[in-house]
């Protein structure tokens, strides 16, 4: 029995947007005591995002909102307390950490908060010098942040929070735009924040394999954002695996393996499911003989019919193809002003492929994907799109060859309703009032986002807006598609939805081109990888034979996924079947 006040308390708190008829999240309730780690979980329109801005008073007092019920930080309420009085109490991360960056240097922006305390200037620079190491950006403190990469800019929020040292502090999706060092990274630092026990940490995360050894607790929401469970963290994910899934919850990828495996026979029932991939090599080991028969099985590729050689490295000579490629480019280089991003780049991306675009933070891929596409106008002659030059091309030209998907939606986001959003690229091709109507209807339906077709753009959750900007980029049709991290905020249903319509689109002759940090992703369902380091091609090629390469991805500052590294190649042979 605790016996001191929580730290944080929620009593009956339903949130509506303006707009909305529906509050998410609903009647909710609970309290965080320090030395707590609570994950919350639940379907993207749950209420996540929206949850995390009512504990620090974002909502209702910068977010218009109606608020029912009370959430109190140290006793003190987030309704009537100004937002500056408990920054003290409660520090915040962001899911888009633009949103949160207002300084010209990385150090001035870590300072900024403190300054605002009227702390003593050595006191300030050491906690400046202190989280800015902690995040590996210390040799980075005299950059705009706008020179950083989209997950070091988000490796920069986290050690904002980190220098408060508020006793609670809320993260909303903190590893979204992280390589899985940078995530690793995060974690340390947190894990020792947490270790003396006066503080907690409110945790909204889609990356289970990382939380999992860091959180203490879950929270559930459900689609209409009720309180669906609250308890010690593996003993939810275990016992309600089915209802999880169900709601639409992401789970660990051992759960999955370990489910999957459970189902085909090869885990006994009484087998408790992994919720690690240590637990899951454990369990595979003492099952002993039957896993051992299975792993024997020849793997199946991972989608690997079209076999095109694309690979370019010292590792692997580069073999242009060009009578198969969509899209070239040829000594691709990007300057952001003095500062150089790509270093004369050559590269194939074969026609009818699905291409993952891969690297650590820094390396150059969103730089990347928005040349090939011309977002960014590459050089003139140093990328082609068929036949098409975006160095070149009109607007117009581009959007009838190719659509893109921004890392960040609202950069993309123009009319007022989630209809006309979608609506806008066909108005443009002159297509007819009952052919949008029924095109827009399908792609609403698609997405989920039925109920929200006159809400506007910008009153959507994360998950949402992810989705309306795929939507908004695909019902054009067009024959190359790029999306910069389009699993992002995603939860497990919609993702799983999603790249299920990209392989679709993909096997009916669409080139979808994509970047992201999750390399389970890539392994699941790409045909094909092209993986960055210090802006040049470390390696490009069939996405199974990079992964059968030894150390590769490691070369090139990555790390394999958990399970992946965690098994032998036999048992990861074996899953492959298994999931097949």
């Amino acid at each position: 029995m605790r016996t001191s006040a929580p730290l944080l308390r929620v009593r009956d708190l339903s949130l509506t947007h303006a707009g909305s008829t529906h509050p998410s999240p609903a009647d909710v309730s609970f309290d965080m005591h320090p030395g707590e780690v609570i994950l919350v979980l639940g379907p993207s329109g749950s209420g996540k995002s929206t949850l995390a801005l009512a504990l620090n008073g974002l909502i209702p007092q910068s977010v218009p909102a109606e608020v029912k019920g009370t959430v109190e930080v140290r006793g003190r309420s987030t309704i009537t307390t100004p937002v500056a009085e408990l920054s003290t109490d409660i520090a915040m991360v962001f899911q888009d950490p633009d949103a949160q960056l207002v300084t010209g240097t990385v150090l001035d922006e870590v300072a900024f908060a403190l300054e605002n305390l009227l702390l003593p200037v050595d006191e300030v620079l050491a906690r400046t010098e202190a989280a800015l190491r902690r995040v590996a950006l210390w040799d980075r403190r005299s950059w705009n942040p706008d020179r950083l990469s989209g997950g070091e800019r988000q490796r920069l929020a986290i050690a904002c929070a980190l220098a408060m040292g508020s006793p609670l502090i809320v993260l909303d999706e903190p590893t979204a735009n992280l390589d899985p060092q940078g995530i690793d990274d995060v974690y340390d630092a947190l894990r020792d924040l947490i270790a003396a026990g006066d503080r907690a940490i409110v945790l909204v995360e889609h990356n289970l394999d990382a939380a999992m050894r860091f959180a203490t607790r879950t929270i559930v929401l459900d689609r209409d954002g009720h309180l669906a469970f609250d308890g010690p963290i593996d003993e939810i994910l275990r016992g309600h695996t089915d209802k999880l899934i169900a709601i639409g919850v992401w789970l660990p990828a051992a759960t999955l393996a370990g489910r999957m495996l459970r189902e085909r026979g090869i885990l006994p029932e009484d087998v408790p499911l992994p919720l690690t991939p240590e637990e899951l090599a454990g369990a595979l080991a003492a099952a002993g003989s039957a896993v051992q028969r299975q792993a024997q099985i020849p793997p199946v590729g991972r989608h690997t019919e079209d076999s095109t050689d694309i690979r370019t490295s010292d590792r692997h000579p580069y073999q242009p193809v060009p009578e198969h490629a969509i899209v070239r480019a040829r000594g691709l280089t990007v300057k952001r002003g003095a500062h150089e991003i790509l270093h004369g780049i050559d590269l194939d991306i074969p026609a009818g492929s699905l291409t993952a675009i891969v690297g650590a933070n820094g390396a150059g891929k969103t730089t990347l994907i928005q040349a090939l596409a011309g977002v960014v106008p590459p050089p003139k002659r140093q990328v082609m799109i068929g036949d098409l030059d975006p160095g070149k091309a009109s607007p117009r030209e581009l959007a009838a060859r190719i659509g893109f998907v921004f890392q960040n939606p609202e950069h993309q986001f123009i009319a007022h309703t989630v209809f006309d959003e979608l609506a806008h690229g066909l108005r443009l091709r002159g297509t007819t009032d009952h052919e949008i109507t029924e095109r827009v209807g399908e792609m609403l339906t698609r997405f989920g986002l039925e109920k929200k077709a006159d809400v506007h753009p910008f009153l959507l959750s994360g998950g949402e807006k992810r989705r309306l900007s795929v939507g908004t980029a695909l019902i054009t049709r067009p024959e190359v598609l790029a999306l910069d991290e389009p699993t992002f905020g995603q939860d497990r249903a919609r993702a799983s939805e999603l790249l299920r319509l990209l392989r679709d689109l993909q096997t009916e002759g669409t080139t979808v081109i994509l970047v992201t940090h999750d390399l389970q992703l890539v392994a699941d369902h790409t045909t094909h990888t092209v993986i960055l380091a210090g802006g040049r091609v470390h390696a490009a090629g069939p996405t199974a034979e990079l992964f059968a390469t030894e150390g590769l991805f490691e070369s090139a500052g990555l790390r394999l996924p958990p399970v992946h590294r965690a098994l032998t190649p036999a048992l990861r042979d074996l899953l492959t079947e298994a999931a097949h």
